[in-house]
């Protein structure tokens, strides 16, 4: 079984719009900005022409070179859940004998998130994977239910 689509965390990042979605969306605006010409530059929007070489050579990553995971180098460089997972020499998160931690509190924002992890322990990660592939083939993806960002809490009652 090849881990490179599963985070450290227990996320399945073939879920993940960084890995399906929008390098795809890239591909079709960088597709439809070429058969426009603005691929030699975009000076419509005044102030555009500033920046659009760094904004094309983004598109382009987007584009071409989706998120290879976190076990390949992507994502947080400074990950407690990473660094964590690898100094307790298990796979993922919830094989962890301490699971749940504290750590865990950055991904309140996919709210399957603590269900996929039971049902990873549950069945464990060779099945549990394939069960993931399945729903991403589907079309699924992790942003189709993500919780929005809240601003943090200030211990005030609003």
């Amino acid at each position: 079984m090849h881990l490179d689509e599963v985070g450290y965390c227990g996320l399945y990042c073939g879920l993940c719009a960084s890995r399906r979605r929008i390098p795809t969306q890239a591909r079709i605006l960088r597709d439809t900005l070429q058969r426009e010409g603005y691929d030699r530059g975009y000076y419509d929007v005044p102030g555009l022409e500033e920046v659009f070489a760094t904004f094309w050579k983004g598109l382009n990553l987007l584009a071409d070179r989706p998120c290879p995971g976190c076990r390949a180098g992507a994502g947080d460089p400074g990950c407690t859940i990473r660094s964590c997972a690898q100094g307790r020499d298990v796979e993922v998160c919830p094989q962890c004998t301490d699971f749940p931690c504290e750590r865990l509190a950055g991904l309140r924002n996919y709210p399957l998130w603590m269900a996929d992890a039971a049902r990873l322990r549950q069945v464990g990660l060779a099945r549990w994977t394939g069960e993931q592939e399945a729903r991403a083939a589907a079309g699924f993806a992790y942003a189709d239910v993500r919780y929005p960002e809240l601003p943090p809490e200030t211990g005030e009652d609003e």
